[in-house]
């Protein structure tokens, strides 16, 4: 659910009062700007701008570390890594078994390391950055780096990570919610009420629309926490499955089916495990594979990592902070979730092998009629993410706002419009595009390598004026930049290429 929630910025933004309420993987992408308000609760200087109060005061012109200035965090280490560890922690974590079927087991550990280095590192130059450029605003920082440019490039960046991670909640709306309603009402015929488009359009409707068009967002802030909690009982259930289904399938299906509803309360549909057609080739791990889909991995692993956005806020909330500390947040909580990535991806992986689709999850209705763990799982993850799609268009409409009507006093009519406009263009998103893999790969190969490769660096090599371009910290910023973009012309080449070339041939359910 990014993955998906409300983080420590969202007091930014007068979306939850409480300053220490944790947030998921998707609302870490929220937009500000240097014009507007962004004060702090709990600010000493209410009537400055967060600008003004963090960077511009006069006894602070001096100072080098946030830790100096003038508003004591008090967010603990620990609530920070759990706070960080939501705003990575995302819908992403449902392809990555996709991605290690299409590159092999060795393979993808390998790329699996590398963006989490690279993430790591893009972590420690926008720290820097920070520190040097004083501002603790993604937008400001470009701003200050490349003008009116660079906070169009940080905004626009940001805008469609937010974009895509609700596009991808939408997606697991249009793939679950008919699997839901047909364990409950029996099997069906092609009734409207299990059609995914027309479930995504009602849910958008009558749930997230009036969500969404309320200008304070409150207690939805606190789904994050429960975000969380959803993908660390998927990936339970993940784990268990794995010694649950053999694989291949036997041909007596009837007794699989008797020992299946026995242990776990599950029918086998047998009418698509027959499409599934399971042989002991099929079962045996890859450790690396090239094929059509491989161009996909990267870009869903960037897209399952990225959560830069949010640094900034959370290293302004951290108690007692330096960028020493913050890094050691981060730190813990990449390695936190690097682990849940692999165990999620691994299982996943070895459950279900050549046949594991870009979301992980529907896979199982391949086997599984109805099954009461998964199905409990199923409701959480629908729950979780329908709740957290307003708290991610809350800030894209905010910068929408920004961007077209700054000066102006808030008006329903344009609130209303904007939030109309927003939710309808994402739907159109998810009914037209065919499948969750397209959204990971063109928003990891665009949005996120932005996020995580290009802006840091290039913020990085123009603010940080004390290293001169020869010294081995620029250079080392310079080659990530260089990478950055190598990562994604490469990966949005080789997608639009793999788009052109097998139209005819989409992944199954479309």
């Amino acid at each position: 659910m990014k993955q998906p929630t409300a983080k420590t910025e969202m007091s930014r933004f007068n979306i939850s009062p409480d300053e220490d309420s944790s947030c998921s993987s998707n609302s870490n992408e929220y937009s500000s700007y240097p014009e507007q308000k962004k004060v702090p609760l709990g600010s000493q200087y209410p009537d400055m701008d967060a600008e003004s109060q963090n960077f511009l005061s006069e006894n602070n012109l001096g100072k080098k570390k946030y830790e100096t200035e003038y508003h004591q965090g008090n967010a603990s280490f620990g609530m920070s890594v759990f706070n960080l560890g939501n705003a990575i922690m995302g819908s992403g974590i449902l392809g990555l078994s996709y991605a290690m079927a299409n590159t092999g087991i060795a393979l993808f550990v390998i790329l699996l390391v590398a963006v989490a280095i690279f993430s790591l590192y893009s972590v420690h130059l926008l720290l820097k950055t920070a520190n040097e450029g004083r501002s603790l605003v993604y937008e400001q920082l470009g701003y200050k780096a490349f003008g009116m440019p660079g906070k169009l490039a940080a905004s626009c960046s940001i805008t469609m990570q937010n974009i895509g991670a609700m596009s991808s909640y939408l997606y697991i709306v249009k793939y679950e919610l008919p699997i839901v309603i047909e364990a409950f009402m029996g099997t069906t015929n092609g009734e409207w009420y299990a059609n995914g488009d027309y479930l995504v359009l009602l849910v958008s409707l009558l749930i997230i629309l009036p969500l969404s068009l309320l200008k304070n967002l409150g207690y939805l802030g606190y789904t994050s926490g429960f975000s969380l909690l959803c993908m660390v009982f998927f990936l339970i259930v993940v784990i268990y499955k794995k010694f649950q289904i053999p694989c291949p399938l036997p041909e007596d299906l009837t007794a699989l089916n008797e020992t299946l509803s026995r242990l776990a309360n599950a029918s086998l549909l047998h009418a698509n495990t027959t499409a599934v057609d399971y042989s002991e080739d099929a079962c045996t791990p890859k450790y690396f594979v090239f094929n059509s889909q491989t161009v996909y991995a990267v870009p869903i692993l960037t897209f399952a990592f990225v959560c830069h956005p949010a640094i900034l806020p959370m290293y302004e909330e951290l108690k007692d902070r330096s960028r020493k500390k913050m890094q050691s947040v981060a730190n813990v909580s990449f390695l936190a979730m690097f682990i849940m990535y692999l165990l999620a991806a691994l299982f996943g992986y070895l459950t279900f092998n050549v046949h594991v689709e870009p979301e992980l999850l529907r896979t199982y209705s391949k086997i599984y009629k109805f099954d009461v763990i998964l199905l409990i799982v199923r409701l959480a993850v629908l729950t979780a993410v329908t709740l957290t799609v307003p708290v991610v268009l809350f800030p894209i409409r905010t910068s929408v706002n920004q961007l077209l009507c700054a000066s102006k006093e808030f008006s329903w009519i344009r609130h209303t419009v904007i939030t109309v406009v927003l939710l309808a263009g994402t739907n159109a998103l998810v009914i037209f595009v065919p499948t969750i893999r397209d959204i990971f790969g063109f928003i990891g190969a665009s949005a996120a390598a932005m996020l995580i490769f290009i802006l840091p660096s290039a913020f990085y090599i123009k603010l940080v004026k004390k290293e001169s371009m020869k010294s081995m910290q620029k250079i080392g910023a310079t080659i990530f930049l260089i990478c950055g973009f190598i990562v994604m012309v490469g990966s949005m080449t080789l997608i639009i290429l793999d788009w052109i070339h097998n139209t005819d041939s989409k992944p199954d359910g479309h």
